[in-house]
C-alpha cells in the first residue's frame, strides 16, 4: 500500500479550488450561486474526529503490544489496513471537497457586504479548515499503522531463500 502524497493532495485541492472558483463565477453570472451547506464543516469535522480516535486507539494498542503488557489487546492487521484505506480515501475526498469550498469561498470574498454571502463564506472557510483536519488525521493514522522497515529484505543473502 502506498503512502499518501502531500503533493497529490495539494494538487487535488488546488485544481478543485480553481475549477470551483471559475464555476462559481459562471454560475453567479447565470443566476444565483448554490449555497454552502452548514452541515459541510460539521460532517468533515466528524470524519476527522473518527480518524483521530481510530489512530489514537490503534497507537495505544500497538504500544501495549510492543511493551508486552499482559492485558494488551492485539491489533488485527486486516482491520489496521482497512483503517488506513479509509483514512487515505477520506483524505482524498477531503482535499477535493476542501478545494471546492475554498474556491467558492474565495469567490464569495468579493461580496462580504451581503449578509447571506458572508455567512456562506464563513461556512466555506470552516469547511476548508475541517477538510485540512481530515487530511491531518488521515496522515497521522497512516503513520501509526506504518510497519517498521524490514532490514532482512535489504541484505544480500535474503533473495537466496527462494
Amino acid at each position: 500500500m502506498r503512502e499518501l502524497r502531500i503533493r497529490v493532495l495539494a494538487g487535488v485541492f488546488v485544481v478543485a479550488g480553481v475549477l470551483s472558483w471559475a464555476g462559481a463565477r459562471l454560475w453567479n453570472s447565470l443566476g444565483t450561486l448554490p449555497s454552502v451547506p452548514l452541515a459541510a464543516p460539521i460532517v468533515l469535522a466528524a470524519i476527522a474526529a473518527v480518524l483521530l480516535a481510530t489512530a489514537l486507539s490503534l497507537r495505544s494498542r500497538l504500544k501495549a503490544q510492543r511493551e508486552r503488557r499482559p492485558d494488551a489487546k492485539g491489533v488485527d492487521p486486516l482491520m489496521a489496513a482497512r483503517a488506513v484505506v479509509f483514512g487515505q480515501s477520506s483524505a482524498l475526498v477531503a482535499a477535493l471537497v476542501a478545494g471546492m469550498y475554498g474556491g467558492t469561498g474565495v469567490f464569495l470574498l468579493e461580496s462580504l457586504d451581503i449578509p447571506a454571502r458572508r455567512d456562506q463564506a464563513i461556512y466555506a472557510g470552516f469547511s476548508v479548515v475541517a477538510g485540512i483536519a481530515v487530511i491531518a488525521a488521515a496522515i497521522f493514522l497512516e503513520r501509526v499503522c506504518k510497519l517498521p522497515e524490514d532490514d532482512n529484505n535489504n541484505s544480500p543473502g535474503a533473495a537466496s531463500a527462494a
